[in-house]
């Protein structure tokens, strides 16, 4: 297999993203662009690996090659997953398969992050850690806005998705019940995406979202968020 690779990061190359757009979701990530790099087959094989125990017909082990399609470099906010001009493939229709395959990813991650904190008491749900690190309910809840942020973003308006969302802050001792249902309104409203949905462009600021990118983002910063609380835990047990 070879991976196109598409990155982002400032004039200096210091704080890079690297995305991999045939990997929907896989990213690596560090303080330079050579960091990133050296980071990324780990990153590659870890997202397959997490897509084999669900299912696909992938090989972690098998080997790959790369090869550097888009570098952004220019743009606010560069190396934290979004650069304004997007990424070449952001642009492209998304077909009905794809949709549904990678929703299918989506849903997998967002339930796994669940999985990784069910165990745990409130209270170290609530916990801050030192620094600046957030509390895994922080955590769960800066997803939960981001999800339905995104998803507006390409269709606007989503039935339940308000209340969803409201219930998720107001409540956060319910956690457990009430992403779920955040994630099934996402969800459901992705696989109901019509083929003028899937190819439209939606102008907001200085983005243009599209479906490709609004999925793109919504697995990456799930992704995202689901291997910094790995590991957190791995650290901690």
């Amino acid at each position: 297999m070879n991976y196109s690779l598409y990155l982002e990061s400032g004039p200096r190359r210091q704080k890079t993203m690297v995305h991999v757009l045939d990997l929907l979701g896989c990213i690596a990530q560090g303080v330079t662009t050579d960091a990133a790099l050296q980071a990324l087959p780990g990153a590659i094989r870890r997202y397959l690996g997490f897509l084999h125990q669900h299912g696909e017909s992938v090989d972690p082990q098998a080997d790959f090659t790369t090869v550097i399609a888009q570098h952004v470099t220019q743009g606010p906010w560069l190396g934290n997953g979004d650069p304004a001009p997007g990424f070449t493939p952001d642009f492209l229709p998304l077909s009905a398969p794809d949709r549904d395959i990678h929703t299918q990813h989506l849903e997998w991650i967002l339930s796994s992050l669940l999985e990784l904190v069910h165990d745990l008491p409130p209270e170290h749900l609530a916990a801050r850690p030192g620094g600046p690190q957030r509390s895994f309910q922080q955590i769960l809840e800066h997803v939960a806005e981001s999800q339905a942020v995104y998803l507006r973003y390409l269709v606007g308006r989503v039935d339940g998705l308000s209340e969803a969302l409201r219930a998720v802050k107001q409540n956060p001792q319910t956690l457990p019940s009430t992403l779920p249902d955040l994630w099934q309104i996402c969800s459901m409203r992705l696989k109901a995406m019509t083929g003028e949905e899937c190819a439209q462009q939606v102008n907001h600021g200085q983005v243009t979202w599209t479906a490709r990118r609004a999925l793109r983002r919504m697995l990456e910063h799930a992704w995202e968020h689901h291997l910094e609380i790995s590991r957190r835990l791995g650290a901690v047990r």
